[in-house]
């Protein structure tokens, strides 16, 4: 039988959301800053030729400029205030987690509530701050040994790496306004937004490709048919869970005894999220970013590696599976999902798993049932990833399509709309009670006073 908030949910309409004032405010805020987000992009770095950038990422375009170009939400290769995107901050925000999970002063400052949250933010934004200087530090004398500059030399790159750290920390701002004041997680709006805002002129030209016959009708259909199933792929196993039952005994409080509870502790079969494909795809990027940018004038060292490693290639391929799946088993067990933690959580509130006695015997049995749906998960963020490189290679699809860029459109998607449902339903329960309050007041103002008795 489906609960109230089931029945509730059910019934949501478009009236219910056109009478949810705040509910609406959010979304015209969250929309408000995300086009300030998308004009900072067109906004130039200064000194740029602007000629030779074009034709550089023309160049590039099918390769390591299409997919950062397909992150930055094209900053890149308009060389936009926006460049560097919000990257620096997912990579400070990840790595802060995996210190936080393995330092114990870290460990301890994270389980100080409120201040220890404010501390660890603090201790996120210079990390971000410091990866941000590095990266246009590095992608300045990269414009340099590019040509891209109409004036090299010192000036250009303080006026680079200033433009473009100064752009990263506002689009930091941005992401925590929009977690504050809008709906959805702002970071990942930012990402979501930069992701599908290049797909139409991507789409665009692999239309013009097929019209021009340089691919066939048949290849346009079979990568459509793909792009669908892997986003219903995506959606489904996102959604699926693996419950394990915990059990509640009955309890005393004063007189009162309560009967002893069950219920599920639900377990992600890809609980590390998209963290594995994006720390896997910044490794693997990392030569071919190198070669790139600094004009293809590379030693026969990383002449050997790009050969090897190159995207497309079976050694490339063989690597990025292998790192997915190395990424997925580490972050979830030091991060997303510490059974240890799980375990002592539920010994104090006094749950207990059916068979398995609390404590070291609760947090085995986690770590068991953890790995083998972890089997299923890093083979699932591995599958969905490789698929697009293997296709597109094979192919010769003209623009980027990733697994990783699908994985975040999706999961923000359906994280989106997940609060915009909780909104309307915290709405509709504040509705129901001002009507219960209301119905109290006037029953109480419709009764009549009792007359006094009459005295003899």
């Amino acid at each position: 039988m489906a609960s109230a908030a089931e029945q509730m949910a059910a019934n949501l309409s478009w009236s219910a959301f056109g009478k949810a004032t705040e509910l609406r405010q959010r979304i015209w805020f969250t929309i408000g800053l995300l086009v300030i987000y998308r004009l900072g992009t067109y906004i130039p770095v200064p000194g740029i030729d602007g000629a030779a950038l074009r034709n550089f990422m023309d160049q590039a375009q099918s390769g390591i400029g299409g997919i950062l170009s397909m992150f930055t939400g094209g900053a890149l290769g308009r060389m936009g205030v926006f460049a560097l995107g919000i990257m620096p901050y997912i990579s400070a925000s990840i790595i802060v987690q995996l210190l936080t999970s393995m330092v114990p002063s870290l460990e301890q400052l994270k389980k100080e509530g409120e201040q220890g949250r404010k501390k660890i933010n603090q201790y996120t934004r210079y990390g971000t701050v410091a990866l941000a200087l590095f990266q246009a530090f590095g992608l300045a004398k990269s414009l340099e040994a590019g040509g891209l500059a109409h004036d090299p030399g010192l000036f250009f790159q303080a006026s680079v790496v200033i433009t473009l750290v100064g752009g990263t920390m506002f689009l930091m701002w941005l992401g925590e306004q929009i977690t504050a004041r809008g709906i959805g997680n702002g970071i990942s709006l930012i990402i979501f937004v930069g992701i599908v805002a290049e797909i139409p002129a991507a789409l665009a030209s692999f239309f013009a490709q097929g019209r021009s016959g340089a691919i066939s009708t048949p290849v346009i259909l079979g990568v459509i048919v793909m792009v669908v199933a892997v986003i219903a792929f995506v959606v489904f196993m996102e959604r699926a869970l693996r419950k394990i039952r915990i059990q509640y005994p009955r309890r005393q409080v004063g007189m009162k005894i309560y009967d002893g509870q069950s219920s599920h502790l639900p377990i992600k079969v890809n609980p590390a999220g998209v963290i594995p494909a994006i720390f896997a795809s910044s490794l693997l990027l990392l030569p071919i970013t190198i070669s790139t940018f600094s004009g293809n004038q590379t030693g026969p060292i990383m002449s050997t590696i790009l050969a090897y490693f190159g995207p497309g290639q079976p050694l490339y391929l063989v690597f990025f599976a292998g790192m997915i799946v190395f990424f997925a088993y580490f972050y979830t067990h030091n991060v997303s999902f510490k059974s240890d933690d799980v375990a002592e959580n539920l010994k104090n509130q006094g749950g207990f798993v059916p068979g398995i006695r609390p404590g070291k015997r609760t947090e085995e049995y986690l770590d068991y049932v953890v790995n083998r749906v972890l089997v299923i998960g890093a083979a699932y963020l591995a599958a969905v990833c490789l698929l697009p490189e293997i296709i597109r290679h094979q192919w010769s699809v003209p623009f980027y399509f990733g697994g990783t860029s699908v994985l975040i459109v999706v999961s923000v998607t359906m994280d989106t709309i997940n609060q915009v449902q909780s909104h309307l339903l915290a709405h509709q329960y504040e509705g129901l009670i001002e009507k219960s309050q209301l119905r109290g007041k006037r029953k109480e103002g419709s009764a009549k006073p009792r007359r006094a008795p009459s005295r003899r």
